[in-house]
């Protein structure tokens, strides 16, 4: 069986976050996030956030690996965030963001990079759609490093990134009345 070619991403806007849908099992949850992503971003001025959103059967069930090699092909795009089945079961709707960056690290010398090249860092991570933005604008102008937001989600209760000043979606314990 011959497998399926995956349609080219043209993007018309590098600072736009792209978002592939893969998978079609519920389009609530897809109207839910497609929502989320599209809120304007608060601020000193709100702005409308735009996403470049990629709603194509042809995508359905792609595998990470898979849509990182259709993604590399835009050279400027640094994460990609997939809306997979994770994401439409799991009530915070967190997408996949692939690390596109990572393969800058394929012609390492072993000599000066063996525990690098023995240890990769982490290639995705889970975001909740309100970060998206924030993610993607961080890994666009090179503030942050993927890294930095594997560990932000491994701190986080759900395995997620989320803004850290933003209430928390998993209620923590309980306060105990005092004496």
């Amino acid at each position: 069986m011959r497998e399926k070619e995956l349609p080219e991403v043209v993007r018309a806007d590098e600072w736009a976050p792209l978002v592939i849908r893969t998978d079609y099992t519920d389009d609530a949850a897809w109207g839910e996030i497609v929502a989320a992503l599209a809120r304007a971003v608060e601020g000193e001025r709100d702005w409308e956030a735009a996403v470049h959103l990629v709603e194509d059967r042809r995508w359905d069930g792609v595998t990470g690996d898979k849509a990182l090699a259709a993604a590399a092909r835009d050279e400027e795009l640094s994460v990609v965030f997939l809306a997979d089945e994770v994401t439409m079961r799991s009530p915070l709707r967190p997408l996949l963001a692939l690390d596109l960056g990572a393969d800058d690290d394929e012609d390492l010398d072993p000599v000066y990079y063996q525990e690098l090249i023995d240890s990769p860092p982490p290639r995705e991570v889970r975001v909740v759609p309100d970060d998206v933005h924030m993610v993607h604008g961080n890994l666009q102008l090179a503030n942050v490093d993927f890294a930095e937001f594997v560990e932000d989600a491994a701190a986080d209760p759900d395995g997620v990134v989320r803004d850290v000043t933003a209430a928390p979606a998993s209620p923590g314990p309980l306060p105990h009345p005092g004496p």
